[in-house]
């Protein structure tokens, strides 16, 4: 004979996960909303180089100075590449966890439901039974007149 949890329990216990996954879906959405204004930041700091740059293109300068600006681009467009990759795979990760959170969340409705059914039809049941203790005593007392 298999072992049966009460509803109660396993709703705690289904609770808990759709916390859970609804907790690790927040992390990814934050990660998602630094990342995109880590990304955006490059992005001014990018334009604000390269409009520097274009400044200083008729201004007599030294030749290191023009190897650095190149190597601060190019390390400023290596980090958007960086950002946008990291950003495409929390959104993919999101896509998932969001499926998990859904799973998570249905399975937590479908207990709640049942448990819910079951109180009613108790509460119905514990109805019906008074009642009819009330009729017996009302009929007793009507047999005795």
């Amino acid at each position: 004979m298999a072992f049966e949890f009460s509803l109660a329990t396993v709703l705690r216990v289904r609770g808990i996960v759709e916390e859970r996954e609804e907790g690790v879906l927040q992390r990814i959405l934050f990660d998602i909303s630094t990342i995109s204004q880590d990304l955006e930041r490059t992005d001014a700091l990018l334009a604000e180089s390269n409009a520097s740059r274009h400044a200083d293109v008729l201004k007599p300068c030294v030749g290191f100075q023009v190897h650095a600006s190149y190597a601060h681009m190019k390390d400023l467009k290596q980090r958007r590449q960086n950002l946008a990759r990291q950003i495409q795979e929390l959104q993919q990760a999101r896509d998932a966890q969001i499926i998990l959170y859904q799973v998570a969340r249905r399975d937590r409705e479908m207990i709640t439901d049942m448990l819910k059914k079951k109180r009613t039809a108790h509460d119905a049941g514990v109805t019906r039974r008074e009642q009819k203790t009330l009729d017996d005593h009302h009929n007793v007392r009507r047999g005795r007149s």
